[in-house]
């Protein structure tokens, strides 16, 4: 007997799978699960790595890479907004606060290896690295000021040459040429962020093992400074990101 799901397009199965995962999501949490581990067991089931749901485009996969995994979080709770607690919801879509604390073992089993593993990539790749460019721009900042400069001036460049070796509009006419992208005025938050992982990726090939470990502890010391949640936060030691 010919299985028909199998002679559907990969799309069409996806869709169907990822159906699945919401159904499953409203059952879950009207059966009695918390919330919290059924959107993660739902996250598990979900297969799409990028739609347009109500107008909006959501891409959960930075260059086929980073799992943004609270972007599908809002996703799914959209789905269930009625039968979630909002103070609870908001402080986990907002600012990346879950309502219970999960070690970083459960936590991968419940999105799973590879999901968990894509999270890594964001993880390091996107939010650590968003912070070291907090973390070197203040070190500027207050170069300057000892220095006796009244004015900040152009901060961003000096940050971007001290980290990648180039300014800001240097490095996004390379990656947008490497990519094919257009060379617009303005980016959107989705390529930022495919703009941000693929500077990581740069950082990673440009400088030795004892620079990435050293600014990935400086970007780690300014997440930790402005209470970013430990909760989820990888389990990977700083020198292993330069073996990625």
């Amino acid at each position: 007997m010919v299985n028909l799901d199998n002679r559907l397009p990969s799309s069409q199965l996806a869709l169907g799978s990822d159906a699945a995962a919401i159904r499953y999501l409203k059952q879950a949490i009207t059966g009695g699960k918390h919330w919290y581990i059924a959107l993660l067991e739902a996250i598990g089931q979900w297969a799409m790595t990028e739609e347009l749901y109500n107008g909006r485009r959501y891409c959960y996969l930075i260059a086929g890479e980073a799992f943004d995994w609270l972007l599908l979080a809002d996703r799914l709770c959209e789905t269930v907004d009625g039968l979630l607690p909002d103070d609870e919801k908001m402080a986990l879509l907002f600012h990346g606060q879950p309502p219970l604390k999960l070690p970083a073992k459960e936590f991968k089993e419940l999105i799973g290896n590879s999901k968990y593993r894509q999270y890594l990539n964001y993880f390091y790749g996107i939010t650590v690295e968003e912070a070291l460019f907090l973390a070197v721009q203040e070190e500027v900042r207050k170069e300057r000021r000892t220095a006796g400069y009244s004015r900040d001036g152009d901060i961003a460049s000096e940050v971007y040459r001290r980290i990648y070796g180039a300014t800001r509009g240097v490095l996004l006419k390379r990656f947008r040429k490497e990519k094919g992208y257009p060379h617009l005025r303005s980016i959107g938050l989705t390529e930022l962020k495919e703009f941000t992982y693929w500077l990581f990726k740069c950082r990673l090939r440009q400088c030795d093992k004892a620079r990435i470990a050293s600014d990935t502890k400086k970007a780690l010391h300014r997440l930790n400074r402005d209470g970013f949640p430990r909760g989820l936060v990888a389990e990977e030691s700083p020198r292993s990101i330069a073996e990625w």
